[in-house]
Protein backbone atom coordinates (compact mmCIF):
# COMPACT_ATOMS: atom_id res chain seq x y z
CA UNK A 1 0.00 0.00 0.00
CA UNK A 2 1.32 3.42 -0.97
CA UNK A 3 1.96 5.90 1.85
CA UNK A 4 0.62 9.38 1.13
CA UNK A 5 2.13 12.55 2.49
CA UNK A 6 0.08 15.14 4.33
CA UNK A 7 -0.06 17.38 1.29
CA UNK A 8 -1.23 14.55 -1.00
CA UNK A 9 -3.96 13.61 1.48
CA UNK A 10 -5.17 17.23 1.61
CA UNK A 11 -5.09 17.52 -2.17
CA UNK A 12 -7.26 14.40 -2.55
CA UNK A 13 -9.77 15.65 0.03
CA UNK A 14 -10.01 19.06 -1.60
CA UNK A 15 -10.33 17.81 -5.17
CA UNK A 16 -13.55 16.06 -4.17
CA UNK A 17 -15.02 19.34 -2.84
CA UNK A 18 -16.99 21.85 -4.94
CA UNK A 19 -15.19 24.95 -6.30
CA UNK A 20 -14.99 28.21 -4.33
CA UNK A 21 -14.58 28.64 -0.58
CA UNK A 22 -17.02 26.34 1.21
CA UNK A 23 -19.82 28.38 2.76
CA UNK A 24 -19.64 26.19 5.85
CA UNK A 25 -15.84 26.36 6.25
CA UNK A 26 -16.13 28.36 9.48
CA UNK A 27 -18.50 25.74 10.94
CA UNK A 28 -16.15 22.82 10.36
CA UNK A 29 -14.47 21.66 13.56
CA UNK A 30 -12.25 18.71 12.61
CA UNK A 31 -9.51 17.30 14.82
CA UNK A 32 -6.16 19.10 14.77
CA UNK A 33 -3.62 16.96 12.92
CA UNK A 34 -0.48 19.04 13.48
CA UNK A 35 2.09 20.75 11.30
CA UNK A 36 2.82 19.12 7.94
CA UNK A 37 5.23 21.85 6.80
CA UNK A 38 2.97 24.24 4.87
CA UNK A 39 3.99 27.91 4.78
CA UNK A 40 3.13 31.13 2.94
CA UNK A 41 6.01 33.60 2.50
CA UNK A 42 5.49 37.36 2.47
CA UNK A 43 5.82 37.40 -1.34
CA UNK A 44 2.79 35.07 -1.62
CA UNK A 45 4.79 31.90 -2.32
CA UNK A 46 3.27 28.78 -0.80
CA UNK A 47 5.72 26.06 0.21
CA UNK A 48 5.64 22.51 1.53
CA UNK A 49 8.56 21.46 3.73
CA UNK A 50 10.66 24.32 2.37
CA UNK A 51 9.98 23.65 -1.34
CA UNK A 52 7.79 26.07 -3.30
CA UNK A 53 4.46 24.71 -4.49
CA UNK A 54 4.66 25.53 -8.19
CA UNK A 55 1.26 24.19 -9.21
CA UNK A 56 -1.00 27.25 -9.04
CA UNK A 57 -4.10 25.05 -9.18
CA UNK A 58 -2.99 23.38 -5.94
CA UNK A 59 -2.27 26.73 -4.27
CA UNK A 60 -5.76 27.95 -5.23
CA UNK A 61 -7.25 24.72 -3.93
CA UNK A 62 -5.53 25.17 -0.57
CA UNK A 63 -6.46 28.87 -0.43
CA UNK A 64 -10.14 27.89 -0.60
CA UNK A 65 -9.94 26.08 2.75
CA UNK A 66 -7.54 28.40 4.56
CA UNK A 67 -8.87 29.80 7.81
CA UNK A 68 -7.53 32.07 10.55
CA UNK A 69 -8.80 31.25 14.01
CA UNK A 70 -9.22 33.32 17.17
CA UNK A 71 -5.74 32.28 18.35
CA UNK A 72 -4.32 34.18 15.33
CA UNK A 73 -3.00 31.01 13.70
CA UNK A 74 -3.76 29.86 10.18
CA UNK A 75 -5.02 26.40 9.26
CA UNK A 76 -6.04 24.40 6.23
CA UNK A 77 -9.38 22.87 7.17
CA UNK A 78 -11.38 20.03 5.67
CA UNK A 79 -14.31 18.21 7.28
CA UNK A 80 -11.84 15.48 8.31
CA UNK A 81 -8.70 17.30 9.51
CA UNK A 82 -7.02 20.60 10.30
CA UNK A 83 -3.30 21.38 9.83
CA UNK A 84 -1.10 24.39 10.53
CA UNK A 85 -0.01 26.88 7.88
CA UNK A 86 2.84 29.23 8.86
CA UNK A 87 2.07 32.66 7.37
CA UNK A 88 4.91 35.19 7.26
CA UNK A 89 2.73 38.28 6.74
CA UNK A 90 -0.65 37.99 5.01
CA UNK A 91 -1.85 34.81 3.32
CA UNK A 92 -2.71 36.63 0.08
CA UNK A 93 -1.41 39.50 -2.04
CA UNK A 94 -3.61 42.02 -3.81
CA UNK A 95 -1.99 42.13 -7.25
CA UNK A 96 -4.44 44.05 -9.42
CA UNK A 97 -6.78 46.99 -8.82
CA UNK A 98 -9.60 48.52 -10.85
CA UNK A 99 -11.30 51.79 -9.90
CA UNK A 100 -14.48 53.49 -11.04
CA UNK A 101 -15.61 56.97 -10.14
CA UNK A 102 -13.91 59.50 -7.88
CA UNK A 103 -14.03 60.74 -4.32
CA UNK A 104 -16.91 59.45 -2.19
CA UNK A 105 -18.49 57.80 -5.26
CA UNK A 106 -15.40 55.72 -6.02
CA UNK A 107 -15.47 51.93 -6.23
CA UNK A 108 -12.28 49.87 -5.93
CA UNK A 109 -12.05 46.19 -6.80
CA UNK A 110 -8.96 44.05 -6.21
CA UNK A 111 -7.76 40.71 -7.57
CA UNK A 112 -5.57 38.57 -5.35
CA UNK A 113 -2.70 36.28 -6.27
CA UNK A 114 -5.14 33.34 -5.98
CA UNK A 115 -7.71 35.09 -8.22
CA UNK A 116 -10.18 36.14 -5.52
CA UNK A 117 -12.09 39.23 -6.70
CA UNK A 118 -12.82 41.55 -3.78
CA UNK A 119 -14.82 44.78 -3.83
CA UNK A 120 -13.34 47.03 -1.17
CA UNK A 121 -15.99 48.52 1.13
CA UNK A 122 -17.73 47.99 4.46
CA UNK A 123 -17.60 44.17 4.22
CA UNK A 124 -14.06 44.14 2.81
CA UNK A 125 -12.30 47.06 4.49
CA UNK A 126 -8.79 48.36 4.07
CA UNK A 127 -6.58 48.75 7.11
CA UNK A 128 -3.18 50.36 7.34
CA UNK A 129 -0.29 49.28 9.57
CA UNK A 130 2.85 51.30 10.30
CA UNK A 131 5.89 49.63 8.77
CA UNK A 132 8.90 49.59 11.06
CA UNK A 133 11.48 51.08 10.96
CA UNK A 134 10.61 53.32 7.98
CA UNK A 135 7.25 54.46 9.32
CA UNK A 136 5.66 53.78 5.93
CA UNK A 137 2.24 52.20 5.65
CA UNK A 138 1.35 48.63 4.73
CA UNK A 139 -2.24 48.36 3.47
CA UNK A 140 -4.26 45.18 3.97
CA UNK A 141 -7.61 44.24 2.45
CA UNK A 142 -9.99 41.82 4.17
CA UNK A 143 -10.68 39.05 1.67
CA UNK A 144 -12.99 36.76 3.65
CA UNK A 145 -13.48 35.92 7.30
CA UNK A 146 -10.33 37.15 9.01
CA UNK A 147 -8.09 36.50 5.99
CA UNK A 148 -6.33 39.48 4.45
CA UNK A 149 -4.35 40.38 1.37
CA UNK A 150 -1.34 42.68 1.54
CA UNK A 151 -1.38 45.18 -1.31
CA UNK A 152 1.74 45.07 -3.48
CA UNK A 153 3.97 48.14 -3.48
CA UNK A 154 2.73 49.14 -6.94
CA UNK A 155 -0.92 48.94 -5.84
CA UNK A 156 -0.10 50.88 -2.68
CA UNK A 157 1.30 53.71 -4.80
CA UNK A 158 -1.77 53.59 -7.07
CA UNK A 159 -4.04 53.68 -4.02
CA UNK A 160 -2.22 56.70 -2.56
CA UNK A 161 -2.72 58.51 -5.89
CA UNK A 162 -6.49 57.96 -5.47
CA UNK A 163 -6.49 59.48 -1.97
CA UNK A 164 -8.17 62.81 -1.24
CA UNK A 165 -8.12 64.99 1.90
CA UNK A 166 -11.07 64.66 4.27
CA UNK A 167 -12.61 67.56 6.23
CA UNK A 168 -9.72 67.37 8.74
CA UNK A 169 -7.07 67.38 6.01
CA UNK A 170 -6.20 63.69 6.44
CA UNK A 171 -5.74 61.56 3.34
CA UNK A 172 -8.56 59.07 2.76
CA UNK A 173 -9.66 56.62 0.10
CA UNK A 174 -13.32 55.93 -0.58
CA UNK A 175 -14.80 52.71 -1.92
CA UNK A 176 -18.41 51.55 -2.04
CA UNK A 177 -19.49 54.25 0.40
CA UNK A 178 -16.80 53.49 2.99
CA UNK A 179 -14.00 55.88 3.90
CA UNK A 180 -10.54 54.58 4.83
CA UNK A 181 -7.88 56.83 6.37
CA UNK A 182 -4.35 56.28 5.14
CA UNK A 183 -2.95 55.99 8.65
CA UNK A 184 -2.46 53.23 11.22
Amino acid sequence: MKQTSGIERFEALLRSAPQGPPSHLEAWNPPYCGDIGLAIQSDGTWSYRGSPIRRMALVKLFARVLRREADGRYYLVTPAEKVDVAVEDAPFLAVEMETWGEGADQRIVFRTNVDDIVACGPEHPLRFVAQAPSGGLKPYLRVRGSLEALLTRALTLDLVERAIPDSEGRLVVWSNGACFRLEP
